[in-house]
């Protein structure tokens, strides 16, 4: 049996981080500023799930009863976006930065993420093997910004001595 009070609370949290995610620019010039957060008391209307959902179908009776999968609570790329917007107005460039090179790679299946990540690590790979998989992201998958900073990885290691032999 299921606790409920347990269930509750996972759910609870899953709705505050996706409050935190967004929907559509509502802010003058189409972008999200600090007057849009926390999105779920200035857009709660507006969120979606990556499946389409609103906010308020994730409820603890849709999850028991299996309307709510974890593909519904996953975030999307525009939702990343959104936040970026909203780090941006805040001077918070470095931060946005790093939240459209996630939502970049939302596109790439978790078992690859991981695969590239352990590749990254210094002496597991060629030069050849990192830009193999700056192309593939860039072309397979369209992680423009994400296929930079593995050629510039490339780079640096290769200076540093970091490549496997």
């Amino acid at each position: 049996m299921v606790d409920n009070a347990v269930l509750e609370k996972m759910i609870k949290e899953v709705m505050q981080a996706m409050a935190t995610q967004g929907s559509k620019p509502a802010a003058a010039g189409g972008k999200m500023t600090r007057a849009d957060y926390p999105l779920s008391e200035t857009k709660a209307d507006q969120i979606k799930t990556p499946t389409g959902k609103a906010l308020s179908d994730i409820t603890l009776d849709n999850i028991l009863a299996g309307n709510v999968t974890a593909d519904d609570v996953k975030i999307a790329p525009e939702t990343l976006e959104y936040q970026a917007q909203i780090a941006e107005s805040v001077g918070r460039d470095a931060f946005a930065r790093n939240l459209r090179r996630a939502a970049e790679l939302i596109a790439v299946p978790d078992d690859r993420i991981l695969e590239i990540y352990n590749a990254l690590r210094p002496y597991r790979s060629t030069k050849a093997e990192l830009l193999a998989i700056a192309d593939e992201l860039e072309h397979k998958y369209g992680c423009k910004m994400n296929s930079k900073h593995v050629r510039e990885a490339a780079d640096v290691y290769e200076r540093r001595g970091r490549l496997k032999e």
